[in-house]
């Protein structure tokens, strides 16, 4: 597999650490754009933002493989200005308001530092303690010296740390996706053409990657997320048989979620790989969520594609949790399996 060790987490480290709200992914970009350059034989900057890039291979009959993960992050958006460093917001992607109160922001290109502000404890009667603000009742609060102008991005102002096992960051979801991206095309098997789509706008719509899928037009793709693992015990005691992926269980290979039936090809073909080599993975059960699998799957005349997501705990919130165990897993499933693609891949039967 691919070399991991520090460098692979200080890249994470330093992706985690970048700000980029959908719409406004520049930060993550130019850490893309610098760490695959000397790697791609093609790269553009698309006119929605994505980072287009190609890696050519060898020989005749070569597969073009598109892989996919997107750059934003979900956060917040500058609407008005109520004065005294004082402004209102609205969420960019789902985010639950119970995860905001208290919470320290950036604000803008110069990370003007902030909180989303709430009523003390001391100051709440018993109807407000029950109550669920709404994010209309809260703002930003810059303190008195400190400026945004409307449509100014922010984010959490969480830092990324390395605690025994696991990362602990904001936007995991989906720089865990982003990082293992730049790795595969570090290490590009010469067997196919890789088409690496670093896209935008995923957290509101799967935007970006239905544009990159436009433009690559891939004989089928790969999506590299995260997903939100359903895997801590019930608070009555009971057994927990409602999880959907487990940290520590290896990548997440999906079958369907709320946007796509995945191909069973390669839903066959990428658990073929891992039980060959040895590589831990798990099976994401079907429910809700998605990825830019749901967008890509719908392009052109159809593409045939398959999600393989990093699991992490509380996603969409301040801070989320990963094994880095799961994320290496990953790294050297898709590795493993980009070798091996062929054109008789993608002529097999399409039954489970």
């Amino acid at each position: 597999m691919p070399p991991f060790g520090s460098t692979q987490l200080k890249l994470i480290e330093k992706l985690c650490n970048a700000i980029g709200i959908s719409g406004d992914e520049d930060e993550v970009r130019k850490i893309v754009l610098d760490e695959i350059k000397p790697y791609t034989d093609e790269v553009k900057v698309d006119t929605l933002g994505n980072v287009l890039a190609i890696k050519h291979g060898r020989g005749k009959n070569r597969v073009r493989v598109m892989v996919d993960a997107h750059m934003d992050e979900v956060g917040f958006f500058i609407v008005a200005d109520d004065g005294d460093g004082i402004y209102r917001f609205e969420t960019v992607g789902g985010i639950d308001p119970r995860h905001l109160l208290g919470k320290q922001v950036f604000v803008g290109k110069d990370r003007t530092a902030g909180v989303i502000g709430g009523k003390p404890v001391h100051l709440m009667d018993g109807d407000d303690r029950n109550r669920k603000v709404p994010v209309e009742a809260l703002r930003i609060d810059l303190g008195l010296a400190g400026k945004a102008k409307v449509g100014d991005r922010a984010g959490f102002a969480t830092k990324f740390r390395r605690v025994g096992p696991s990362i602990m960051a904001k936007s995991i979801d989906n720089r865990v996706g982003v990082a293992t991206l730049i790795e595969l095309l570090k290490h590009a098997p010469s067997n196919i053409d890789l088409c690496a789509a670093f896209s935008v706008q995923e957290e509101i719509g799967l935007r970006g990657a239905k544009v990159a899928a436009q433009y690559f037009k891939p004989d089928m793709a790969i999506t590299i997320d995260s997903t939100p693992a359903n895997d801590l015990p019930l608070y009555d005691g009971s057994e927990n048989l409602t999880y959907n992926t487990k940290l520590g269980f290896g990548p997440a290979i999906y079958i369907a979620d709320s946007s796509t039936l995945h191909d069973p090809r390669l839903v066959h073909f990428l658990s073929g790989i891992a039980d060959a080599g040895k590589i831990p993975y798990q099976i994401r059960q079907p429910g809700g969520g998605g990825t830019d699998s749901g967008a890509i799957q719908r392009s052109l005349a159809g593409v045939p594609t398959v999600s393989v997501s990093v699991p992490h705990r509380y996603t969409h919130s301040p801070i989320s949790i990963s094994r880095v165990e799961d994320w290496k897993n990953t790294i050297n499933l898709l590795h493993q399996a980009l070798k091996k693609i062929t054109p008789l891949l993608l002529k097999a039967g399409r039954s489970f």
